[in-house]
């Protein structure tokens, strides 16, 4: 167990604006495209320009370079670029980079952005096609073999073993998979807008992988989504109230390995989300109790109940419960599962609107939201607040 203690990052940067195309499953138009119009619609929503930019955040994974993105986008000199690794993993530790750089004095603008034709073009859920040999992929190589393709594959080891852990059925998968997709019908920019489900309909799709359902894996999306990050002073003279910082954590357990850490001791939880719940609470000082809002990564309904229970929300094998409860606001623009699938980016932005008041599934006084990246994976995570 890690024995940091609380970081000095908290209250030292904020998201100024966030940006988005439209979510749809053929863009008509390439990844670099994607990229150029989220990060120009981000910053316009902050009132900036590209010539104020001097530091980009991406993804390994992205096609599309922080440079090129530079310069398409007509932005001038760099003084920072960085890409995570880690795929959906990496969604909110963009954002701490950029705090980082800002609050080192490294960069005073920094852009996050992810942009792909996740449908149209390479699909992800489509599995595993060509890998180069690497040191990290030869972990595959004890799966893959078995019929573990695809990423619902490894997911449903761990899905499975939880069930059998807590004495559950596959239904308790479905109370995610019902929230999701009830705010996404009252949200004009989700996929699934107007399109509710009950619990008889998850119970009714087709199997992908026992215990997953289709309606437990999330969509495929073509599209891109950007964030602005800079100083919490300078955020406060520009367009947008400023979503602060509280904290940003990285979190990997011990046996992590990309989606197939089956050796560890136990699969019934996530041991790289429990660091990152850690350091998220040390430095922002906060706790469940405090959170209005949460953002969940929901690449599948599983890791949801998961990830509340590494946080403290509910006790072991409550979430399912918890949910059904609707004890927390969670995902209130729809998820990855209802809304699209940006590698968790445009839950960084639905956590954004939902301080500023201004998101279409508002909850009222929103001031405090917890937003995480993707599981079963490294991860990260942030606590961001309204500026007091």
């Amino acid at each position: 167990m890690s024995a940091r203690t609380r970081d000095s990052l908290g209250g030292r940067a904020a998201i100024a604006g966030i940006g988005a195309t439209e979510f749809s499953k053929d863009s008509g138009r390439s990844e670099l495209k994607l990229a150029v119009e989220a990060v120009r619609a981000a910053l316009d929503d902050a009132g900036l320009t590209a010539a104020d930019v001097d530091g980009m955040v991406t993804f390994t994974m992205d096609t599309s370079p922080e440079i090129t993105v530079a310069q398409a986008a007509g932005m001038g000199e760099l003084s920072f670029f960085s890409r995570i690794h880690y795929g959906g993993g990496a969604a909110c530790a963009t954002v701490q980079q950029a705090a980082l750089a800002v609050a080192t004095g490294v960069a005073e603008v920094v852009v996050c952005y992810r942009a792909f034709n996740e449908r149209s073009g390479r699909r992800f859920g489509s599995g595993v096609q060509h890998r180069e040999a690497s040191a990290e992929g030869a972990a595959l190589g004890w799966s893959l073999p078995w019929g573990l393709l695809t990423p619902a594959s490894w997911v449903a080891m761990a899905a499975q073993r939880y069930l059998h852990t807590y004495g559950l059925t596959p239904e308790a998968f479905g109370h995610v998979a019902v929230t999701g997709r009830r705010y996404a019908a009252t949200n004009p920019a989700a996929w699934f807008h107007g399109k509710p489900i009950t619990l008889a309909d998850h119970a009714a799709s087709r199997w992908i992988v026992e215990p997953l359902r289709l309606l437990d894996c999330c969509q495929e999306t073509d599209g891109g989504q950007a964030l602005v990050v800079t100083s919490v002073e300078r955020a406060r003279d520009l367009r947008r109230p400023p979503a602060v910082i509280s904290a940003a954590a990285q979190g990997a357990g011990r046996m992590q390995e990309g989606m197939t850490s089956f050796y560890r001791d136990g699969l019934a939880g996530l041991p790289e989300m429990d660091v990152v719940a850690r350091q998220l609470w040390r430095t922002s000082g906060s706790g469940p109790a405090d959170i209005d809002v949460a953002i969940l990564y929901d690449h599948f309904t599983p890791f949801v109940l998961m990830q509340l229970e590494a946080f403290g929300f509910c006790g072991p094998g409550e979430a399912a419960a918890y949910v059904a409860a609707d004890a927390l606001p969670l995902n209130t623009h729809g998820g990855q599962l209802g809304e699209a699938y940006l590698h968790g980016m445009n839950g960084i932005a639905e956590a954004v609107r939902q301080l500023r008041g201004t998101a279409v599934n508002q909850v009222p006084g929103a001031a405090r939201t917890l937003v995480t990246a993707g599981t079963g994976v490294p991860t990260s995570g942030l606590v961001l607040a309204a500026d007091d």
